[in-house]
């Protein structure tokens, strides 16, 4: 296992798209609720429900904090309680570790 909570973002020019088998790798550190999306570009995503509107704009505030904190920003999409977190790095079309790191921090929210 690697320590991704720790880990730092990388620029763009060190970006690389990962492998199957890294990706598998790192989806074993995430919170079970994060899937991986086969469709091209490859991205992961999660899926919450909260008991309230109030609860799942908390929950969106935190993690635009971590996205802003690390440069990295996710898709977001909000439907009342229901919040959907996408996760792919656009710059180079596919999965980074950047998606991974940030997907573990958005886990210890």
């Amino acid at each position: 296992m690697t320590d991704l909570i720790n880990q730092k973002i990388l620029s763009h020019e060190e970006m690389k798209i990962l492998d199957a088998d890294k990706v598998d790798e790192y989806m074993q550190e995430l919170n079970d609720r994060w899937e991986a999306l086969e469709n091209p570009p490859i991205m992961i995503r999660a899926k919450y429900k909260f008991p309230d509107f109030v609860e799942a704009m908390k929950f969106v505030n935190k993690v635009a904090d971590i996205a802003e904190k690390e440069g990295h920003h996710p898709d977001i999409t909000i439907h009342y309680n229901k919040v959907e977190i996408t996760l792919w790095s656009h710059f180079i079309n596919g999965l980074s570790v950047n998606d991974f790191i940030v997907a573990v921090k958005i886990d210890n929210i």
